[in-house]
């Protein structure tokens, strides 16, 4: 099959109705001689900061000389960026000729695998045959049941904030949804907690204790910020000094910390990672979508945060950046998220809502979101497309105005589309 037909069967696979489980993702590797079990792997779960943590980290290691596979959910403008070796995404040709070989196994399936459990069995298979060093490996949902759970002992396992999203399937209560996460924690592994919950904290221990894991936590209080613009973060964490990061959201502070821990850990198991690596690593990390200024006149920034949590990072990082400052948000929402929760922590930063609908089918309309934020008291236009909205926030702005895209990473490939058509 070509490029395009490969992508129809990739998506053409009907996830609801199967049970979250890995008997499925272990019968199709099975049938592919099992590439996941000649790779080695960092394992990334969490609820927010996965991406950003797993760019960093396999930044470092790409500097560092290693041949780095970067396998990440969702894709935000192409879906080859899903898996990546040294920043380069997986071809259309490759792409397509890897579907057509594992599609010869998935066929023959009795319970056939789900969309994202044949797209994780396609990325181990690339990353083999590309005879990668390490993998740097996000979940996609949870941890126990994500078919990326398959692996064996990585060689760092590394949970990042723990908070409510996705509770249909992970649980409503905090113990369930870190229990979900620590499911990713294995027999004799390493293990890294971003902390700052003692509710998941207590769950995670208790998981590294039944597998005899050693868990490391960082001391956040060793994190010195020397430097905080639109344009980079600057800062000191333990031994490492006068470390700069692209990525501008205040909570990549605490995100970077915690993958200069994952680098310590990995240098004392044996990697070889030099402080330049890992201080051009940290430098010339890519990540979008995360508090991104997209364009200066006006100012328009971009933040995928797309649950409570995420909104409220986002909205902190407003804070700091634009004190006293009120900005036009663009917003989009899934209909699943706890609409109300996201919203309020926004109100007092907006001078006026647009809302769109993000190019999700779980997406909430443009005009159901509307009259959610009717109530708060602000002006809020509901537009028919992403595009629309982006040309009215423009026009209303002006050259001295704020706009902020905020609500679900979904949105920002249209966003970004727009913000360049208008000359951001």
């Amino acid at each position: 099959m070509n490029y395009k037909q490969a992508i129809k069967y990739i998506h053409s696979v009907n996830w609801r109705g199967s049970k979250l489980g890995l008997s499925r993702t272990k019968e199709l590797l099975s049938k592919m001689d099992n590439p996941d079990k000649k790779l080695r792997f960092v394992h990334i779960a969490g609820t927010n900061g996965k991406g950003s943590v797993s760019a960093m980290l396999a930044s470092v290691l790409e500097e560092a000389g290693y041949k780095v596979g970067l396998y990440t959910s969702p894709y935000i403008v192409s879906f080859n960026e899903r898996m990546q070796i040294n920043g380069n995404s997986i071809t259309n040709d490759e792409l397509a000729e890897l579907t057509t070989h594992i599609s010869q196994f998935a066929d023959v399936m009795s319970d056939p695998p789900t969309e994202f459990e044949l797209i994780t069995a396609l990325a181990f298979e690339f990353f083999y045959r590309n005879s990668c060093d390490i993998v740097v490996l996000e979940t996609g949902l949870g941890g126990l049941l994500d078919s990326t759970n398959v692996i064996e002992t990585p060689e760092l396992a590394v949970i990042t904030t723990i908070d409510y999203d996705h509770t249909r399937e992970l649980g409503t209560t905090m113990p369930e949804i870190a229990s979900a996460k620590a499911g990713i924690i294995k027999n004799n592994g390493n293990v890294l907690f971003y902390g700052d919950n003692k509710e998941a904290e207590a769950v995670i221990r208790e998981k590294c204790n039944e597998e005899n894991a050693t868990l490391d936590i960082p001391d956040f209080k060793e994190l010195i910020k020397k430097e905080i613009s639109l344009d980079r973060l600057t800062f000191d964490f333990g031994k490492h000094k006068n470390i700069s990061i692209p990525l501008v959201g205040i909570y990549q502070f605490n995100n970077a910390a915690l993958v200069l821990s994952a680098i310590d850990i990995l240098n004392k198991k044996g990697r070889k990672i030099s402080t330049r690596a890992v201080y051009d690593g940290m430098a010339s990390v890519k990540w979008q979508g995360r508090f991104e200024v997209l364009s200066r006149e006006p100012l328009f920034i971009s933040d995928g945060g797309h649950n409570p949590q995420g909104v409220a990072s986002a909205i902190e990082s407003f804070k700091v950046h634009l004190p006293g400052r009120k900005a036009i948000f663009i917003l989009g929402i899934m209909a699943d998220k706890n609409i109300e929760v996201m919203i309020e922590p926004i109100v007092p930063f907006a001078s006026e809502f647009i809302t769109v609908t993000p190019d999700n089918p779980r997406s909430m309309p443009a005009n159901t979101l509307k009259e959610h934020l009717l109530k708060y008291g602000l002006s809020v236009t509901d537009c028919t497309t992403v595009e629309e909205g982006v040309i009215t926030a423009y026009n209303r702005a002006g050259k001295e105005g704020v706009v902020f895209s905020l609500g679900s990473l979904y949105l920002y490939r249209e966003v970004l589309t727009a913000v360049k058509a208008m000359g951001g």
